[in-house]
């Protein structure tokens, strides 16, 4: 049985770092639907998200503040991902995606002008990450029911670094290796912010 449940509070200290070959492993599909474990964990991984995100708490357990956590960032070798986004207008929205795919993507691209961060990346790391701007992601949801959803600018670009860390990508990887600030060619490509 996990450690991770409902319960438990997940700290930086439970978050595995650059390095670790968990980081870089095709992880396992779960099964539809998910075990009571399963969702378990998913439920602490989504309950760390909003505690990064909430002031007081992210400063009495000395977290970083993180949109979304893949299973293996927390030593997990399962394809989920949580993620907890909020909107211009201050609403919030949770997503618990099992066995997540991109399944349709935009031709054009954006970057976040300031790179990318990562909660198992405790270095800055500089260079422009190429994202697609819109992407649609076929997954499951706790009660095993297929879902198909459509994200676009940042949320794109949270979707499509989580699906990453599932195949054993870091964002880092997707910078230019000689070039860091240089973008794709040939493709429409702009800044989010």
């Amino acid at each position: 049985m996990s450690k991770f449940n409902r319960d438990y509070l997940i700290t930086m200290d439970d978050i595995v770092r650059e390095g670790n070959d968990i980081l870089r492993v095709v992880t396992e599909p779960v099964s539809i639907p998910p075990t009571e474990e399963d969702q378990e964990e998913m439920a602490a991984m989504l309950q760390f998200l909003k505690n990064s995100q909430d002031p007081e708490m992210s400063k009495k357990y000395k977290l970083r503040a993180g949109v979304g956590l893949s299973a293996n960032q927390i030593g997990l070798n399962k394809r989920m991902f949580a993620a907890y986004l909020t909107d211009d207008h201050g609403q919030s929205r949770e997503y618990a995606l099992y066995n997540p795919k991109i399944i349709s993507h935009s031709e054009a691209m954006i970057y976040l002008p300031e790179s990318e961060g990562c909660l198992s990346v405790d270095r800055s790391v500089q260079g422009f990450v190429p994202r697609y701007e819109k992407v649609q992601v076929r997954a499951y949801d706790g009660e095993g029911n297929e879902v198909k959803l459509r994200f676009r600018g940042f949320d794109a670009i949270v979707m499509q670094h989580e699906i990453d860390h599932l195949n054993g990508i870091m964002f880092y990887d997707h910078i230019n290796k000689e070039h860091p600030y240089k973008l794709p060619s040939g493709v429409p490509i702009a800044s989010l912010y």
